[in-house]
């Protein structure tokens, strides 16, 4: 799906994005790893087999530009940029929050993205690339402690969407994921932790919050990574400006 395509994943962690890394390299991409950790990284690579690692802050300008240089430098082209970089908002209702509290959130989960995004344009325009922005079904809800997380995730939303129109004629698609539950070592540490003040199975946590899904279970890190990749793919060649939502139906969209 991705044979012959530079994939760069800025915001690799250990969770939905080193299965996005790793699933890449296995659809044919080569790969470029950017986060903090050099140390993490490497692992990662080392489960791919072959990729350029980069530790980079990408919240910083100088660094997100030499992330870019380094990718197109070792492979000559970028086709794909898939924005993964996310720093938890606070949790706290609009009407409590800290306000520069909340504007630090939104630098760094809104202003970072851009600023990526702007650092590989040049190189997406040359290619036809395509962009794909993991952002959160935090999208479809309103509930009381996630105003923060929401104000950043519609404002990243409308970035997106803004960009998809700005970038199309120079060939760019824009396009966005919105992962609800993800079922993986941060969830079911969450979920071990929620039984415990219960007294109950985690088990019973996890099956009261997959029966609010229609599939009657929580979306895996694979099937986040796969929906986006497929946008990322030439599969997806007709579809920009879009948000695909992966839930296992606990929001219709």
């Amino acid at each position: 799906m991705l044979a012959g395509k530079v994939v760069v994943v800025a915001g690799v962690g250990p969770g939905l994005g080193q299965e996005i890394a790793l699933r890449a390299a296995g659809y044919g991409a080569e790969v470029v790893l950017a986060a903090r950790t050099a140390s993490f990284l490497k692992e990662v690579a080392e489960k791919i087999g072959r990729a350029l690692v980069v530790p980079v802050d990408l919240g910083d300008s100088v660094d997100t530009e030499r992330l870019a240089a380094a990718a197109t430098d070792e492979f000559g082209r970028v086709d794909v940029l898939v924005h993964n970089a996310f720093s938890m908002p606070p949790m706290r209702s609009l009407t409590h929050v800290d306000l520069p509290d909340l504007s630090a959130s939104f630098d760094a989960n809104v202003v970072a993205a851009l600023r990526t995004i702007r650092a590989f344009t040049p190189s997406l325009a040359a290619s036809r690339g395509s962009i794909v922005v993991v952002n959160s079904a935090v999208l479809r809800h309103s509930r009381k402690p996630f105003g923060p997380y929401k104000i950043a995730k519609a404002a990243l939303l409308a970035a997106t969407q803004n960009l998809a129109s700005e970038l199309g004629p120079a060939g760019v698609r824009v396009n966005s994921v919105a992962p609800g539950w993800i079922w993986a070592d941060t969830l079911r540490a969450w979920f071990d932790y929620l039984a415990a003040q219960r007294e109950v199975p985690a088990q019973q946590i996890y099956d009261e919050t997959a029966a609010m899904t229609d599939l009657r279970r929580l979306p895996e890190p694979g099937e986040v990574a796969d929906a986006a990749l497929f946008l990322a793919s030439d599969l997806a060649r007709g579809i920009t400006g879009q948000c695909l939502d992966v839930n296992c139906g606990e929001f219709h969209h």
